[in-house]
């Protein structure tokens, strides 16, 4: 991957978390963005890269916590009030995985 590339892809998912911020649920929120195919693979390949994302600052602070002798709970809240916009575009994906899920069952 050139710097090129790492540069679009971080402005995909700055673009991402940006739209996320105003509607989390919002069904454009991965529309137009160029080169999401080349650089991620699609959409699934962006969340997983936010997925990582999360788990890579969950990681570190849960670290911190256990440093500072806080709980996991304090750790994961901290950090989904620094990261909001991250936290809320994957627990929009999962309901909506959630969601196809059931009604798959349910016929």
């Amino acid at each position: 991957m050139t710097w090129t590339d790492q540069h679009q892809r971080t402005a995909i998912v700055q673009t991402v978390l940006a739209r996320a911020a105003i509607d989390p649920n919002d069904p454009g929120l991965f529309a137009g963005l160029p080169g999401i195919d080349r650089l991620f693979g699609g959409v699934d390949g962006l969340l997983q890269a936010l997925f990582y994302r999360w788990n890579n600052h969950l990681r570190a602070k849960l670290e911190q916590a256990e440093i500072e002798g806080h709980t996991t709970v304090e750790a994961y809240l901290e950090l989904a009030a620094e990261q909001p916009a991250l936290r809320a575009v994957l627990d929009a994906r999962a309901a909506t995985v959630q969601t196809t899920r059931t009604r798959a069952f349910a016929r």
